[in-house]
């Protein structure tokens, strides 16, 4: 899904990095390296989507879209540490902890964080989608990215290495660790736009579905695709003897899950008027990939 608005949302990003023109120049590096690293940027792009969709424009939506990236970079820099996650590689490349050290690393994943909502109080965002629209967004991105979002899911994840986790907890974990940025993204999209309650509910359902797909279609590739078809280490997950859908249900029946999953996104999708092409096509995409 590359709209138009991909390349001014790259350019965006750099441009709320802090000047290189500090002592800390090897902080600002190390956040750009990271946000340089590439990948699919589902979730700015859903906001993007989300505000078109819901009538909204592409540069009312700019901030918010920018803030998630943000958030779900400074998420793979700490997930790779050694004290989490212990990967070397991230998207083909050095992780940002095997390049810069992982003091900066750290430092520099607390950085992003704290940059994302910024961004979202930037007196840009309040002009071009108005106090009350950032309020709520900021509320919104926190919510499903602390403590009982997404870092949440993390330490659900922690705590459940070596334990043969049941499906229940690896539902929860996944939807609070993969899902709610993802969630989160859509209804940000709708939230640029004004749009009614109804239209941010079936949002964030597609969202939910979206993510939840999109996470176990990672456990199937872990399992079948090579590493340098992912661009990151393989396997982890068995060598920490971490439940997995796959471990639990067998790739057969996780396909089944995420081709469900996908029919459910799309059906969210007809509660809007607009044309969801994009956004279906979008899901299916996602369903589909390699890697």
């Amino acid at each position: 899904m590359k709209t138009e608005g991909f390349s001014r949302m790259e350019q965006t990003l750099y441009e709320c990095l802090p000047s290189m023109q500090c002592r800390e120049k090897v902080l600002i590096e190390s956040m750009k390296y990271s946000l340089q690293a590439g990948g699919k940027r589902v979730r700015p792009l859903l906001v993007l989507a989300f505000a078109r969709l819901c009538g909204g424009s592409e540069d009312t939506a700019m901030p918010f879209a920018c803030a998630v990236e943000m958030i779900h970079t400074y998420s793979l820099i700490h997930d790779d540490l050694p004290c989490m996650d212990d990967d070397d590689l991230r998207r083909g490349k050095p992780a940002n902890h095997k390049v810069y050290g992982e003091d900066i690393a750290l430092l520099a994943g607390d950085a992003l964080l704290t940059l994302a909502f910024e961004t979202i109080a930037s007196d840009r965002a309040a002009i071009l989608a108005g106090d009350r629209a950032c309020r709520l967004a900021a509320k919104t991105l926190a919510s499903y990215a602390g403590a009982t979002g997404m870092v949440g899911g993390q330490v659900i994840d922690l705590i459940s290495e070596n334990t043969n986790a049941p499906l229940e907890v690896l539902r929860e974990m996944d939807f609070k660790k993969t899902a709610c940025l993802i969630k989160a993204a859509c209804e940000l999209g709708c939230i640029a736009a004004e749009a009614d309650e109804a239209q941010r509910e079936a949002a964030s359902l597609y969202g939910e579905c979206l993510g939840i797909a999109f996470q176990i279609q990672d456990d199937i590739l872990d399992r079948t695709a090579s590493e340098d078809e992912l661009g990151k280490p393989i396997g982890s997950d068995a060598e920490n003897s971490k439940s997995t859908y796959v471990s639990l249900l067998g790739i057969e029946r996780c396909r089944e899950l995420v081709d469900e999953l996908t029919q459910q996104a799309i059906e969210a999708l007809d509660a809007f008027d607009a044309d969801t092409s994009e956004l279906r096509q979008f899901a299916l995409d996602m369903a589909r990939r390699k890697k």
